[in-house]
């Protein structure tokens, strides 16, 4: 992963391949054209003062996402100035939003690919401002090559190497805060980015045995305990989702319990991950052309892994368990009917209506299992319903719950990570429609507000008195388009920066 450091050298002798600074657009008391931001004023110096005339003659407006490349001026070390939009200006007095700064350092990291090292001269005001400016580059520059020859020149498909290092100027190396911000960005960047090398490995590759077994190796790493239950253990403890779900797959399905425990934590949060290491949807096969992507739908337990991790890493004053459900969802012989009934973890009984609305019934597993410890609070995290899809589209999650509060507190979180999040609710209404003459309870519901129903299932299996909240993230874990921001094309790791967050306000005391 690219390397960090925070300089307070001079940008005209730093020696790199490139400075990156950031360009705003033009406000209604300053119109007329781009405006250079702060921390590019040694650069604009060197251009007579007209570097934001230059680059209006280049193109460049200031909008979000926008790149202009130009020569250094004379003197500089560095050979290329490259201005990245910042979109709006802020008000007077107030800095730049911290998602601005993530996506324009995002940007430019991705622009520069290929480059050996990069001074990033963007807006730095305080050791948050640094942070957003270090997640940007470490998620902007994260590229997936795994799969592809870097050296096959002779066809034109060289992989670029992601830029190897960013010096951030005008960051303090020596005060406490900046430094202690740029390490927490560090190890949280590398287990979202570790997620999205999860959800973007080939299901051939990735089958629930695999997954499970490199959460073996990361708890050891990170001193976390780890416990995985294979076919065996889930057959003697009931287990009936996971197996039900796994039943038509010749790779067994596990649920993997990771444990950070803190002896200074006050409070215990639970997480719980849909990990569906491919969703061909079962005997109720998906229609063509909504397979392909479907080695991304344990996205889920992708995001729990890694904000387990992070805690770790982070040494957060709070307990975390979390819980990796784990199953491949395929057809045969032995898979999983329309019209069987599975008996759960809880006891409670599921007519399965259609096997493609899988997640919800090894998450109802997982689910119980963790109420069985008391949490404070539990939450799940799923790529679970094509519904919320269509209800908030491809960049934002749903947020359900049992508790309006805590409900709120999650979205704050993910507002505070920079994450698009949006309540939703839960109508009791549309618990009538998985009523079942055969069972407890059916899988499916109502088809209108799908996404609520799903939710409305998940309910069921939580245990009495424990908070709860559900986020359905299946419209932002995986970028079907052009990368964005410091978004990649393919998986994104949604939701790990929320669960983090969320782990540190807990930490802090505020889960009631």
């Amino acid at each position: 992963m690219t390397a960090l450091t925070l300089s307070t050298a001079a940008v005209a002798g730093l020696r790199a391949d490139a400075i990156v600074i950031g360009v705003a657009k033009g406000s209604a008391s300053k119109p007329g054209g781009p405006v250079v931001a702060p921390g590019a004023e040694a650069v604009d110096q060197a251009y007579d003062g007209n570097l934001a005339g230059v680059l209006e003659t280049l193109g460049a407006s200031g909008a979000e996402g926008e790149v202009t490349k130009l020569p250094a001026p004379a003197g500089f070390k560095a050979p290329l100035v490259l201005a990245v939009g910042l979109g709006a200006q802020p008000q007077e007095d107030s800095g730049y939003d911290a998602e601005a700064l993530r996506k324009a350092a995002g940007v430019a990291a991705r622009a520069l690919s290929g480059t050996k090292k990069a001074a990033f001269a963007l807006p730095l005001t305080d050791a948050a401002d640094a942070a957003a400016v270090a997640e940007g580059v470490l998620l902007g520059a994260y590229s997936f090559d795994a799969y592809k020859d870097r050296g096959d020149a002779k066809n034109g498909k060289n992989a670029k190497a992601p830029l190897g290092e960013a010096a951030l100027l005008g960051g303090k190396p020596r005060d406490k805060a900046y430094k202690a911000a740029v390490e927490r960005a560090v190890a949280v960047s590398e287990e979202l980015n570790r997620a999205r090398d999860l959800i973007n490995t080939p299901p051939n590759d990735l089958n629930p045995e695999a997954f499970a077994a490199v959460a073996q190796t990361a708890a050891k790493e990170h001193g976390i305990k780890v416990q995985v239950l294979d076919e065996k253990a889930l057959v003697k403890g009931g287990y009936g989702g996971i197996l039900g779900v796994g039943a038509g797959s010749a790779s067994g399905p596990r649920l993997v319990k990771l444990s950070y425990t803190s002896s200074k934590a006050k409070k215990h949060i639970a997480l719980v991950g849909k990990g569906i290491t491919y969703d061909s949807g079962g005997i109720s096969l998906k229609p063509a052309g909504h397979n392909e992507t479907m080695k991304c739908d344990m996205s889920g337990a992708a995001a729990v892994f890694a904000a387990v991790v992070a805690a770790a890493r982070l040494g957060l004053e709070v307990n975390v368990t979390g819980w990796l459900a784990l199953a491949e969802n395929m057809p045969s012989g032995s898979a999983t009917r329309p019209g069987d009934v599975l008996r759960m973890y809880s006891g409670k009984t599921v007519e399965v209506l259609n096997t493609d609305a899988e997640g919800r019934l090894v998450l109802a597993d997982a689910l119980w299992a963790a109420s069985q410890e008391k949490p404070d609070a539990v939450v799940d995290v799923a790529t679970l319903t094509g519904a919320m899809v269509l209800a908030l589209g491809n960049r934002t999650f749903g947020i359900m719950a049992n508790d309006d509060g805590f409900r709120a507190l999650v979205q704050e979180a993910a507002e505070e990570a920079g994450e698009p999040a949006w309540p939703m609710p839960l109508p009791e209404h549309l618990r009538k429609g998985m009523e079942s003459s055969t069972a407890d309870i059916a899988n499916m519901g109502e088809r209108m507000g799908g996404g609520l129903v799903a939710g409305l299932f998940l309910r069921e299996f939580v245990g009495e008195g424990i908070t709860w909240a559900h986020l359905d993230i299946a419209g932002p874990a995986f970028n079907e388009g052009g990368p964005f921001g410091y978004t990649p094309k393919g998986g994104t790791g949604s939701a790990v920066r929320t669960l983090v967050r969320l782990a540190e306000r807990a930490a802090a005391g505020e889960l009631s």
